[in-house]
């Protein structure tokens, strides 16, 4: 038998400047996942080329970080100076 839905979560949303970030995860409402779980998604969303997003220094210290992109890439760095450029699977 299927479990019924006990719970649905709506995303808080962040207007980062030309793109908005939508945040499922985590919630009060949803402690149990832990400290380090996090659900965003972004987009569609048009960007220029080159253009810095805006998003403030943040180190990945202890966190796996998992990106998913459908389209297009994106040049990520973060305050410990790791550089990397993310773009879907079918484009690497």
């Amino acid at each position: 038998m299927i479990s019924p839905i006990v719970l649905t979560l709506l995303p808080t949303t962040h207007d980062l400047g030309g793109f908005k970030v939508r945040r499922v995860l985590p919630q009060k409402r949803r402690a149990m996942v832990g400290p380090f779980i996090f659900v965003d998604e972004f987009g569609p969303a048009r960007l220029e080329i080159g253009r810095d997003l805006g998003v403030r220094p943040h180190p990945h210290i202890g966190l796996a970080t998992v990106t998913y992109l459908f389209d297009v890439a994106i040049d990520h760095r973060d305050s410990l100076g790791t550089f990397q450029t993310i773009a879907p699977a079918r484009s690497i």
